[in-house]
């Protein structure tokens, strides 16, 4: 990771008007990609030019009580910037945030966030960063955001997520694990201090080649009321895969604490050798006899493409007598290959897209049968059958006139995560596209409770699209009955907070109590 040198200008409470901007002359990038769980990338049509991106963690005063810590980053480059009084160039960026539980709301705040004023605009090099606190007490809340452009004549992006605080006095729990930028030793204190450091967050769960480092925080809280204080019990980090929930031995941490109120992890993976692919920060305390008593995970991505299969790689392979070297059509043993991307990892399927077409049989036979050895190294030619049997039970329940099973969505799903335990079928609802919610109680990777909606506009063509899914990793989408009942209104305004007494209909009962 870069830590960069940021010139803070100050942070200012006046008239609801908060101007707390860096500098990032050294060169910070902001990460166009679409991520899943607490983080938004505006970009696209409704956005524009407003390149803006959120994250939040939910921590717990002893003193004060939980509350929930936003941290927003603005592109400089993107905001609309116009002469003000002192006739020098400044944008504006106005910011609504609204914590509620049903209809009650509990929390609210509304602000301008300036940027710096500057003489000209043929050289914008800052971005603007700010970082708040809001109490909240323990329970579940919608999370409103909306966020614009005040010279712009574009809609402010709203936004809705579901939050859980949760810090019950009686348990051993952890805080929401905040991703790190840099970090400094506190001179004097502000909104940016923890326990005698400066923290810059890193606004993302996004990590390029280019960033190296992976600096977390998180704190733990009720140990010494729990264990009895002073009492020694045993902290692990560790990040695994998320397809399969697989702890990489290279990457685990041990730390022993002796319980507090509260007790500070704060350290860093490097993550250098890390492949490319979705992963999750695992935090887990365990006591003396090794009872887990604590756990926090955070989901992110890593795009690594220096590491990747190559065909030098497959040399030594060999197949002879193997069930590959029986695939004697090339076309076939293609197709084979194909059909193994819901469950390949991210370097797996980089090798398929780049060498299916052009490799030749032997090396395909080869990269078919490592596959499979590597996943069962006894029995390889057997979990191979396994997983072909569920592609042809997918292919003949899920292909469409021009994609097969496999290639859809509910197939890619299925072959991902298994058969679900119930599915919901509605294809008639009046108001709604037809729609399937499946739900699973326990994934490979240990979620639980989760869910995926489908839903397509013409059931004729049995191409139903993941609309939402509560899995990590997973498109998430906590606004989908709003597209699903825009059969009734095309025109609808997602971003309206009030729902049409038709809407809804049986799919809020099938997602929280699936049949």
């Amino acid at each position: 990771m870069h830590y960069l040198n940021f010139n803070i200008s100050g942070l200012m409470y006046k008239n609801q008007t908060r101007n707390f901007s860096w500098s990032a002359r050294s060169g910070w990038k902001f990460l166009f990609v679409f991520l899943f769980v607490s983080f938004l990338g505006l970009t696209g049509a409704q956005a524009q030019k407003l390149n803006v991106f959120l994250s939040y963690t939910v921590f717990n005063s002893p003193e004060s009580g939980p509350y929930i810590e936003t941290y927003i980053a603005v592109d400089g480059k993107s905001i609309q910037l116009i002469k003000n009084d002192s006739n020098k160039f400044q944008g504006s960026i106005q910011i609504i945030m609204i914590f509620k539980q049903g209809d009650k709301i509990v929390n609210f705040d509304k602000y301008e966030l300036f940027g710096p004023e500057l003489d000209d605009t043929t050289s914008v090099d800052f971005n603007l960063f700010d970082q708040q606190r809001y109490s909240l007490a323990n329970g579940e809340y919608e999370f409103e955001i909306q966020i614009g452009d005040k010279n712009s004549e574009v809609d402010p992006f709203v936004s809705f997520q579901p939050l859980l605080i949760e810090f019950p006095e009686d348990k051993i729990t952890i805080s929401g694990i905040e991703l790190i930028e840099s970090y400094s030793k506190t001179e004097n204190d502000n909104v940016l201090s923890k326990n005698g450091y400066d923290l810059i967050p890193y606004i993302s769960n996004f990590y390029s080649e280019t960033n190296n480092k992976l600096t977390y925080y998180a704190e733990i809280y009720n140990a010494d009321k729990l264990l009895g204080i002073d009492t020694k019990y045993l902290v692990t980090s560790y990040i695994q895969t998320v397809d399969n929930a697989k702890k990489l031995d290279k990457y685990i941490q041990y730390k022993k604490e002796t319980a507090k109120p509260v007790n500070i992890l704060f350290n860093e993976f490097n993550i250098t050798d890390l492949e490319s692919g979705n992963y999750l920060l695992v935090i887990e305390a365990r006591d003396n006899q090794n009872n887990l008593i604590g756990l926090n995970r955070l989901f992110f991505q890593r795009s690594n493409p220096r590491i990747k299969i190559g065909i030098e790689d497959l040399a030594k392979i060999n197949v002879d007598n193997s069930f590959a070297s029986r695939i004697a059509n090339t076309d076939t043993l293609k197709e084979y290959i194909a059909c193994l991307e819901p469950i390949s990892s991210y370097q797996e399927n980089g090798f398929a897209a780049v060498h299916l077409r052009t490799a030749d049989h032997e090396t395909l036979q080869k990269y078919f049968y490592s596959f499979w050895y590597q996943r069962n190294k006894l029995e390889p030619e057997r979990e191979w059958e396994k997983y072909l049997k569920e592609v042809n039970k997918v292919d003949l329940a899920y292909s469409t006139p021009i994609s097969k099973g496999y290639e859809t969505d509910r197939g890619r799903v299925y072959l991902k995560y298994g058969p679900p335990n119930s599915i919901s079928e509605s294809y008639n609802e009046p108001a709604a596209y037809p729609y399937e919610i499946w739900h699973y109680y326990v994934l490979e990777n240990g979620q639980r409770d989760r869910k995926f909606v489908f839903y397509t506009k013409d059931v004729v063509t049995n191409d139903f699209t993941l609309l939402h899914s509560d899995a990590t990793g997973e498109y998430s989408n906590y606004r989908w009955q709003y597209y699903l009942y825009q059969r009734v209104d095309p025109g609808f305004n997602i971003d309206r907070g009030t729902v049409p007494d038709t809407w809804g209909g049986d799919s809020e009962k099938y997602f929280d109590l699936p049949r």
